[in-house]
C-alpha cells in the first residue's frame, strides 16, 4: 500500500510517525537519497570527498547552512521526513531518532546524496530479482577491503550494497543501472565476496541478509553508507545521517535523472 503514495504523501506518514521503516521499494519510481548533515566549518571537505568519490557519494542537492527545505523536494522538511535518523557526537554514535528538529541548528549543512533504491524500479521493470524486496527486508550492505580517496578531514572504506542475481540477470542488471549514474550506476563487483574482503554474506554490516540461491551470485554496487563512514571518520561535534535503508524520498523521478 506505501508503494502506491506520491513521494510528498509518504514524507507526511513519515514526518506523523506512521512510517518508521525502511524505503526500500516505496514510492517506486522516485529518486530516494542519503542523508548527511555536517557542520558547516567542515561541509567544503565533504563536498570534496563526494566530488572525488562519485560512485558512492553522488550528489544530488546540497542546502545552504540552516536551511531545511531541499530544491528537489519542495515542502520537504529534512528534519522530520526521513523514517528514521542516527546521531554522532564525536565520531561515534549516539542515538537513533525519529527527527531532528532538536539537534539541528543554523550551523548544519545538508547534503542529500543518490540511494540505489532508486533503481530498483528499473531492475524490476526488466523483470530481475530484487531479493530484499522479495522478501520485505532492508538491502545487504558491506564495508569493503577498498578505500575511497580521501579529502581534507574526511576518509572512508568503500561500503557495497548487495543483490543476489544469476550471471545472466547480473549482466542484464549491469546494462540498465549504467544509466543511473547519479543513483550509483553500474555494479563495482561481480559474485568473489573475498576479493572485497566479505568475509561472510550472511553477516551484512548493515541492513538484513537475503537468500542467496545456488545458481546465483552476488552482484555489488557502490553504496551511500559510505558518505556516513566518511562524515563520522572524525571527531566532530555533531553529524547527522539517515539511519541505513531510511531514506530521505525525493520528487524528482529515477527516468529523469538518467538524462542529467
Amino acid at each position: 500500500m506505501k508503494e502506491q503514495l506520491s513521494p510528498s504523501e509518504l514524507r507526511e506518514e513519515i514526518r506523523s510517525g506512521k512510517w518508521t521503516s525502511p524505503t526500500t521499494g516505496l514510492a517506486r519510481g522516485y529518486v530516494q537519497a542519503n542523508l548527511v548533515i555536517v557542520p558547516r566549518d567542515v561541509a567544503f571537505d565533504f563536498l570534496l570527498f563526494c566530488v572525488r568519490n562519485p560512485k558512492p557519494c553522488p550528489i544530488l542537492d546540497v542546502l545552504e547552512a540552516g536551511k531545511v527545505e531541499p530544491r528537489i523536494a519542495p515542502g520537504a522538511d529534512i528534519r522530520r521526513d526521513v523514517p528514521m535518523y542516527r546521531i554522532f557526537e564525536g565520531g561515534e554514535f549516539n542515538s537513533e531518532v525519529e527527527d531532528v528538529v532538536d539537534y539541528f541548528h543554523d550551523g548544519m549543512v545538508t547534503f542529500l546524496l543518490g540511494c540505489s533504491f532508486s533503481f530498483e524500479n528499473a531492475l524490476l521493470a526488466a523483470g530481475l530479482p530484487v531479493r530484499n524486496i522479495e522478501e520485505g527486508k532492508n538491502v545487504s550492505m558491506y564495508v569493503t577491503n577498498r578505500d575511497c580517496v580521501p579529502a581534507g578531514l574526511f576518509s572512508a572504506p568503500l561500503v557495497v550494497s548487495m543483490r543476489p542475481m544469476k550471471p545472466e540477470e547480473a549482466i542484464r542488471a549491469a546494462q540498465i543501472t549504467t544509466r543511473f549514474h547519479l543513483t550509483h550506476g553500474a555494479p563495482v563487483h561481480l559474485g568473489s565476496p573475498e576479493e572485497l574482503g566479505i568475509e561472510d554474506l550472511g553477516m551484512p554490516d548493515f541492513g538484513d541478509p537475503v537468500t542467496i540461491k545456488e545458481d546465483e551470485i552476488p552482484v555489488f554496487w557502490a553504496c551511500g553508507v559510505t558518505s556516513t563512514l566518511a562524515a563520522t571518520s572524525r571527531p566532530l561535534p555533531l553529524v547527522i545521517t539517515h539511519a541505513p535503508g531510511h531514506m530521505f524520498v525525493t520528487d524528482l523521478k529515477d527516468e529523469a535523472l538518467t538524462l542529467l
